[in-house]
């Protein structure tokens, strides 16, 4: 941890110590993810996502997904089945595509799980909603790369007003963006958030025994709060890594990646490992956690890199013509109609 960080955290220790109901690891663990990722970004990235404001707003909104359920009726239906992908042993999601091989988007997705004899509801699209919010995030960064270059080079003192606090607003967006995305990559670091297995072993062949009781909340709530801290999950992040493999190709690979550890985690439950005080649970959430906050700040460096090549406003315009100057900013951001 930084020292910039240093009062921030005297603070969330105090929070760490008194944990909420546990939520798709707790409030401890999202936040964890969230800071630890944040203050990891590469420093090629935009000054204003590393601030010290930035990195602690981003832990805050890496809960808003969990913090906002209980709405209402259409609210959870809509929204609560993106925090899970219920894959089974064979790989499949229900029966359905495979978790390598996923369709494109939810409408392709809904249709493959026709014929399995479920849906997206039942199924869960934790895959659709990192792989959305990360494409909400490149859109959001490209806009983003437009306001500042405006800002810097518009003459006209009330449009470089206006492109100046709509700048903030859309700094104020991308942090909301990152939270958003921070809280379902993290959920996809969860070995429980991709399997069927999600709390104890499912119905059907248990040839090691596994509990059937449940172990949600027990391991990524209450195990996390009083074992995990932020320098653990610091020191469980991988090295960065943006190259090789399309963005769907990586989510998939990263959510394999959690959904081959369930049988482990399943094993340690059995040996003991989860109770109270053995560090062996402690360190396999750890280790979970910092795949999820690697994870999440190599999503954020791609969204960064991409955005360069997006298209912005209406008039539509791409980025690079916006920043050479051949193109109109102020009609195609403040609109003409």
């Amino acid at each position: 941890m930084s020292r910039r960080l240093a009062p921030v955290f005297a603070l969330l220790t105090l929070t760490f110590a008194a944990p909420e109901p546990a939520q798709a690891w707790g409030a401890a663990g999202h936040r964890m993810v969230g800071i630890a990722a944040m203050e990891a970004l590469p420093p090629d990235l935009p000054a204003f996502l590393r601030s010290p404001s930035a990195v602690a707003d981003v832990g805050e909104l890496s809960r808003e997904p969990d913090r906002s359920k209980g709405s209402g009726r259409a609210h959870s239906i809509s929204l609560d089945s993106g925090h899970f992908l219920d894959v089974y042993d064979d790989g499949t999601v229900m029966g359905g595509p495979r978790l390598e091989a996923m369709p494109p988007d939810r409408e392709a997705y809904e249709t493959a799980l026709r014929p399995a004899g479920t849906n997206a509801w039942k199924a869960g699209w934790l895959y659709y909603a990192i792989l959305e919010t990360q494409q909400q995030l490149t859109k959001d960064l490209a806009m983003w790369r437009v306001l500042d270059h405006a800002v810097r080079t518009e003459r006209k003192p009330d449009r470089k007003a206006w492109f100046r606090a709509d700048l903030r607003r859309r700094e104020a967006l991308v942090l909301q963006t990152i939270g958003r995305l921070s809280h379902y990559v993290a959920d996809g670091s969860q070995p429980l958030h991709v399997t069927h297995h999600y709390n104890g072993w499912a119905e059907g062949p248990n040839p090691e025994g596994f509990t059937r009781e449940r172990i949600h909340s027990r391991f990524e709530g209450e195990l996390v709060a009083a074992g995990v801290r932020l320098t653990d999950v610091q020191s469980a992040m991988p090295p960065p890594g943006t190259d090789g493999g399309g963005l769907e190709a990586r989510i998939a690979a990263y959510l394999g990646v959690a959904w081959k550890e369930v049988p482990g985690l399943y094993r340690l439950e059995l040996a003991g490992g989860l109770a109270p005080g053995d560090p062996r649970g402690a360190a396999f959430a750890s280790a979970r956690l910092g795949a999820g906050a690697g994870a999440l700040r190599d999503f954020v460096a791609l969204a960064w890199k991409a955005s360069l090549g997006s298209r912005v406003g209406w008039p539509e315009m791409t980025v690079e013509d916006a920043l050479a100057g051949r193109a109109d900013i102020w009609t195609s951001f403040y609109g003409k109609d």
